[in-house]
Order: structure tokens, then C-alpha cells, then sequence
């Protein structure tokens, strides 16, 4: 593969394919892994350090592209198909809701006849293949797949990373092998592999969203048996998003003391929930210190979405702001939480950091709230994934789930980050090798009750047999002192593949996915439509 290099100099562009008088280009290459370093010779602004792959797919040729965050769709395209584009939408309503805002539409160009993901890509048919980046401590690595060539390509996004003369950075460092089995070896090697505790849990979002109560909790604490080994509070304790240490007086009035001492008597780990890098316009942090959030070009706060009353960045460059977030985490240290959900995580790299690639942002971040939390355990949502690889215990890999099968019309033709079963099915099976290699998975929950809830019996049953089968974190929202016995036997028999199955192989055919697996002894297969949400 050859290398090309693009940077600027006093405001000019260049681009590079060998050492010139500008910089030094200098070259490793074994078998498996291709290292390319650049020396400034001058000052230099980088852009981007890539080039073709060789790898050039056949029109039926399954490829995997990883999204760019937690909730952003991820699977094995064709290269007939095409991506989700939240500008599809009039470009006032991406603006009004800040759907742009979610993923990366606002620094990436999405271009029809290209698709794209970050950090691994694989194929599989006449022209097998397997990259990862192992330099994601200093870049994103994007691969591009031609939607009419099949041509792939790959580029490490260095944008505004600047080098005073003599100074080295490693620009593009990724692993490669013929296949996806000795592709997967590769991946095991790079990586330390990651045994986190397995979770099965409760959390109370995705029952009563906001409206949690005192009473609510303990009655769905009190309904837990001792297969649990988790109860979570989710968002709703707090007054508004960012007063993290402000409990909401109404909805708990003897605050959060008194239900983690519950928790621990029953023997559970006691789980909070927060989003530290954000706050709302409600909250008082949003108007006591409008000097504490990132500002974009024009002045104004980097707006990270249009969840709860509006939400924006907070600064990570301001001393005062690190110090804000170490106190609100060791707030709940103290009380005594053992398990942080920490979600909305790319709100941390989302504004622009001169002198900074976004992944370096978001690994600086990341390291920062596990040095924070020290040995609790770390559940990241909304992240980028390879950053969170030796700083979070367990990562969302997919978005929420959603109490119906998917979501409106438009936003299923453009939003890669909305919240959809469909998707989270989805992201759930084909990232499940990142499972034990750079974190525990945590597919989402699992629902079986018969109120508050939109998908059918069937699609709960291949939520939870699914969410079983690929995840390390197994959570639901129910009551399940409720269940009758037809839902215990399907939870039983769930907890059974959790603890025991090993899923030996996973394959796309057409809009199904074929799922083989190993459990007791057995080799049993399962067939996923992924377009109906049932197993075949």
C-alpha cells in the first residue's frame, strides 16, 4: 500500500508519498502491520495519511463498517446499499433539532458513492480481508468503500494536528490479514483481552424514563431475586441535566443514601447514571458559568442535541470544568456507588480542539474519567469505541431501545443515531466481537412485560435471546415480580445462554443474519430477520 501524506505549510497545501523538504517520511512494514511515521523538517499543519488498501469488492461481497459512535448504525453492508444522511432532511429542521449533532455529519462529508467506518473494517466472499487501526490514541482511521468501483480505501483523519520542525508523530499504525479468522487473532493480540464481570442487571429508564420516584425504585428493587447482581438508577434523580449533586427533592425526598443501603443489603452493586460531559440550558451550571462550555467559531456554546431542554458541551480545556466533573463523580463515590453509566460521551470531542485530533480529544476524555473513578466499574455509552478500550469496563454497542420495533419514516431514512430496537439488534450481532477484547458488551435491555411496551411477543423474544446470546451486560426495566410463568421460562432459559452459550459464527443472508452457537454440548443455529425483528 502506498502512503500518501497531506499538510499544509504557511496556509498551502501539500501532499507527499516519500520524504521531501518539508518532511521525512519513514516506513515499517512486516507481514501483518505497516507503521508510517513523519519528522517535520518545517512547521507543518497535518490533514490526512492514507491510501487504497488493494482490496477491491465484487458487488455481493458482505463488508463491515464500524459507526462512529455508540448509536450510530453499524453492519455489513453490500455495495449496492447506501447510508442514512441526516441532511436529506430541509436544512433548517437538522438545525432545529440538532440532528447533525449526534454523529459525525458535522465534520465528515457524507457523498453518496461512498460509504464509510471507523477504525476496522472486514470482508468477506472472493476478496476476504481484515484492517484495524491500532494508532486510535492519535487518530481515527475511516475507511471508504467506492459504492461503484469497489475500491477500498483508508484515511487516518489528522486534521489540524500541528508539528514544529524536528518534532515525530506516528501518523498511521494498523494491523491487516487475509481473512476475518486470522484477521480476529490479529485483533486478540493488539488488545488485551477484557473479562469484566458479567451484569445482569435493572435499570430504571426504559420504563419510567424521567418520572422515577422513591416509591418506584424500591418497589422494583424489592421485585429483584438473587440472579441480579445489579440495580441502577438511571436519568430522572437529578433536577436538571448537569446539577448532578442537586437530587430532586420531590421524587426523593430522603435522597439516594437510603436506596443504595437497600441495594447493598440485597447484595447488588448499586449503579448511577450521568452524563458528564454535558449540561442542559435548565440547569444551573448552564446559567451560573456560560464560561465553562466550548465555544464554536462564532461564540456561541457547541450544542451537543435537543434532548431535554437543549444540551451543550462543557470545556475540557477549562481547569474549573474538570474540576466541576471530578467533584459531581466523587459525589457519588461517596455515597457509595459501584457502577457509573456514563453516556453522551462524545459530546467530549465533539467541539473542535485546536492542535487536536478528535481522537486524541476522546481518548484524553475517557483516561480522564477512568483515572477519576478509579476501580469502579466504568459502562460508556454514546463513545467512540476503540477510545474506550483500557478505560471503560463495558460499552453500549448499539442505540437505545426503542418500546416499538423502529422509528418514523424520515428518521429511519436519514438519522444513523435514533433510538430503534431494529438497530440496536443489529449493532448488537455485528460489533459482538468487540466483546472480551476492548470491553463488555452491553447490548441494551430486554423487555418482556405486556404494558408500556409496542413490540410484538416474538420480537421480544429475539430481543432477549439476542441481547443473551452476544452480550456481557444483560439488563431489563420490568417489574418482574409481574412475569407469569411463560416470561420466567423465557428469562430462565435466556439466563442459561447468557452464562453458557458461545456463539461460534455469525453470517448475513440477505435481510437475515444465520447465528450458530454452542450451549450444553449442543451446536443449535438461529435465523434472524432483521427487517420483521423475529427469529426464523
Amino acid at each position: 500500500m502506498i502512503i500518501e501524506v497531506h499538510y499544509r505549510v504557511n496556509g498551502k497545501g501539500y501532499k507527499a508519498k516519500e520524504s521531501n523538504a518539508h518532511i521525512q517520511l519513514s516506513e515499517s512494514k512486516t507481514e501483518n502491520r505497516h507503521t508510517v511515521t513523519v519528522t517535520a523538517k518545517t512547521d507543518i499543519t497535518l490533514k490526512y495519511a492514507g491510501g487504497k488498501t488493494g482490496v477491491r469488492l465484487q458487488s455481493k461481497d458482505h463488508f463491515f463498517l464500524n459507526g462512529y459512535q455508540s448509536w450510530t448504525d453499524t453492519k455489513e453492508f453490500i455495495r449496492l446499499e447506501t447510508e442514512n444522511n441526516i441532511y436529506r432532511l430541509p436544512i433548517w429542521h437538522v438545525k432545529q433539532f440538532s440532528f447533525d449533532s449526534y454523529g459525525d455529519a458535522s465534520f465528515y462529508f457524507y457523498f453518496r458513492p461512498l460509504l464509510h467506518g471507523y477504525d476496522v473494517f472486514y470482508s468477506r466472499g472472493r476478496n476476504c480481508s481484515f484492517f484495524f487501526n491500532r494508532n486510535s490514541a492519535v487518530s481515527y482511521l475511516i475507511f471508504q468503500v467506492s459504492r461503484w468501483t469497489g475500491k477500498v480505501y483508508m484515511m487516518a483523519d489528522l486534521r489540524e494536528v500541528k508539528l514544529r520542525a524536528g518534532e515525530t508523530l506516528t501518523v498511521l499504525d494498523y494491523s491487516f490479514a487475509p481473512d476475518f479468522e486470522s484477521g480476529m487473532r490479529l485483533f486478540r493480540e493488539a488488545f488485551s483481552p477484557k473479562t469484566p464481570e458479567k451484569i445482569f442487571g435493572y435499570t430504571s429508564w426504559y420504563n419510567y424514563y424521567q418520572n422515577i420516584n422513591e416509591a418506584q425504585i424500591l418497589r422494583d428493587l424489592d421485585a429483584l431475586d438473587s440472579r441480579f447482581n445489579l440495580f441502577q438508577i438511571d436519568d430522572g434523580y437529578e433536577t436538571f441535566v448537569g446539577d448532578w449533586t442537586q437530587i430532586d427533592k420531590q421524587k426523593f425526598p430522603n435522597g439516594l443514601a437510603p436506596i443504595i443501603q437497600k441495594i447493598h443489603e440485597k447484595g447488588l452493586k448499586a449503579g448511577i447514571w450521568l452524563a458528564p460531559f454535558v449540561a442542559e440550558t435548565k440547569s444551573e451550571l448552564y446559567k451560573n458559568h456560560p464560561d465553562w462550555f466550548r465555544k464554536n467559531k462564532s461564540g456561541k456554546p457547541v450544542k451537543c442535541g435537543s434532548n431535554w431542554s437543549g444540551f451543550y458541551a462543557l470545556d475540557l480545556e477549562n481547569p474549573e470544568v474538570r474540576d466541576h466533573i471530578e467533584s459531581s463523580l466523587k459525589f457519588f463515590m461517596d455515597m457509595g456507588f459501584d457502577f457509573f453509566k456514563l453516556d453522551f460521551l462524545y459530546a467530549a470531542n465533539l467541539p473542535a480542539y485546536p492542535g487536536k485530533t478528535r481522537s486524541m480529544v476522546a481518548e484524553e476524555a475517557y483516561a480522564f474519567l477512568r483515572r477519576v473513578l478509579g476501580d469502579r466499574l466504568i459502562l460508556g455509552c454514546g463513545a467512540t469505541p476503540f477510545n474506550c478500550a483500557g478505560k471503560f469496563d463495558y460499552l453500549r454497542v448499539g442505540p437505545d431501545v426503542s418500546l416499538e420495533f423502529d422509528d418514523v419514516w424520515f428518521m429511519r431514512l436519514m438519522h444513523r443515531e435514533r433510538i430503534s430496537t431494529k438497530v440496536t439488534l443489529q449493532n448488537t450481532i455485528y460489533r459482538s466481537f468487540f466483546n472480551g477484547i476492548l470491553f463488555g458488551n452491553d447490548p441494551d435491555v430486554f423487555v418482556l412485560r405486556d404494558d408500556n411496551v409496542l413490540l410484538s411477543k416474538e420480537q421480544k423474544r429475539a430481543l432477549l435471546t439476542i441481547n443473551s446470546l452476544f452480550g456481557n451486560v444483560l439488563m431489563t426495566s420490568d417489574n418482574i415480580a409481574e412475569y407469569d410463568e411463560e416470561k420466567e421460562n423465557l428469562l430462565r432459559e435466556a439466563m442459561n445462554c447468557f452464562q453458557n452459550a458461545k456463539v461460534t459464527s455469525f453470517e448475513r443472508d440477505g435481510r437475515n443474519i444465520r447465528i450458530r452457537y454452542e450451549l450444553n454440548g449442543e451446536e443449535k443455529t438461529l435465523i434472524y430477520d432483521t427487517k420483521k425483528g423475529i427469529l426464523l
